[in-house]
């Protein structure tokens, strides 16, 4: 595949990782978390707050840039940024970072994500006192039906995609069983030491028709952060950088926010496809020349669709390309194994594959793809070692 590199591509690099401890009752506040992951990263990177001059997070966060910042210690910002879509963001984060680096607009940029997810807000409750919007007018087609949750939305996609393929939900358990395999031998994960079998995954609670306890991703007290510089910095840093070799957004035709119900196809996921097609532009790369994939696993049926999009194997082939083991996937145990950090903590697993620090380390990991979260405007990642 031929390259269309564009300037954002091998200018800058992650150089820097740090997270507190994964739970579910951190016992402190967000922005305590934030800035606990924000000084483990620099501490990672071998920078000190004050080299510091941007910030990138989310929209729904408590603990704004400029909060964190000052409780850091930074001194002055020139670049700081939030972007939508809750767990789409997360790899727009270092894209953004990337671009004000790669454009001279700001040196040293943190990308952070930090909140009590389990002991607070609680993403999975679904809608609760939203204010009116025009994006928000959307749900007013699925709420009056009983369509109220995140997993309640992914349900009608799933059921949808069983059924165009001939599948049972036992294609989603090999999503589930793979993830938490990864995470038994994770430390750091939730689940740690605790795999499980096909048949564990058909004897969860059910959840929402076809999905079950296990389909789901966790509820999770955290914080993730990134350090994000120049590649020819990063070279005088302590890790080998992770260069961004390609980043995307994207946002597919009929779009809504998980529920784009009305498209012609519930099959597929066309936001992941647009971000899929310019990653591999960018980057000269092709599904074949990825060594670990990290997919945004909030829900297992969207992990098979986005192998489907971005060309890993055939429609609805995606169950047996997962059991089949042909591509080192979620090592860290994903968001159903270690943490539900809205793919932050994804990230930092791909800088570890890349580092050659990863718990379960491939060999030779020197490409990984990283996607964001899945049926609503998103993002994704190609992270090279430096050449």
């Amino acid at each position: 595949m031929s390259a269309a590199r564009d300037g954002l591509s091998g200018r800058a690099a992650i150089v820097g990782i740090g997270a507190t401890e994964f739970s579910k009752d951190s016992g402190r506040s967000e922005l305590r978390l934030a800035v606990e992951a924000v000084r483990a990263a620099l501490d990672d990177a071998g920078l000190a707050p004050g080299d510091v001059d941007g910030m990138v997070t989310f929209t729904m966060d408590t603990s704004p840039e400029i909060t964190v910042a000052q409780a850091c210690g930074m001194g002055e910002l020139s670049f700081f940024s939030r972007i939508h879509y809750g767990g789409g963001a997360a790899c727009a984060t270092v894209q953004q970072a990337a671009l004000a680096v790669a454009a001279g607009v700001a040196e040293v940029v943190v990308c952070y994500r930090a909140f009590n997810e389990r002991s607070g807000r609680r993403f999975g409750s679904g809608v609760q006192r939203r204010e009116p919007s025009a994006e928000g007018a959307a749900l007013g087609w699925v709420l009056p039906f009983g369509l109220l949750t995140p997993a309640s939305w992914v349900a009608m996609a799933a059921q949808r995609y069983l059924h165009a393929h001939g599948l049972t939900p036992e294609a989603f358990g090999q999503v589930a069983v793979a993830g938490r395999r990864y995470a038994a031998a994770n430390p750091a994960a939730y689940f740690h030491g605790r795999p499980i079998t096909l048949a564990d995954h058909a004897a969860s609670r059910p959840i929402v028709e076809p999905l079950r306890l296990l389909d789901c991703c966790q509820e999770t007290d955290g914080g993730q952060a990134l350090v994000v510089t120049s590649v020819e910095r990063a070279r005088d840093l302590p890790h080998p950088p992770a260069v961004v070799t390609a980043a995307a957004q994207g946002a597919g035709r009929a779009q809504e926010q998980m529920t784009s119900f009305y498209r012609d196809d519930l099959t597929g996921l066309p936001e992941s496809a647009v971000v899929a097609r310019r990653l591999w532009r960018t980057s000269g790369l092709g599904p074949a020349d990825v060594d670990v994939a990290i997919l945004y696993d909030h829900f297992t049926p969207f992990v098979l669709t986005q192998l489907e999009e971005f060309g890993f194997c055939g429609r609805g082939e995606a169950a047996d390309f997962v059991a089949g083991g042909r591509l080192p996937l979620n090592t860290h145990g994903g968001q159903l194994g270690e943490a539900y950090l809205h793919g932050m903590n994804g990230i930092a697993e791909a800088v570890r594959q890349l580092r050659g620090t990863a718990v379960n380390q491939v060999p030779g990991a020197a490409r990984t793809l990283v996607t964001a979260g899945t049926g609503v405007p998103t993002s994704g990642l190609i992270l090279t070692a430096d050449a």
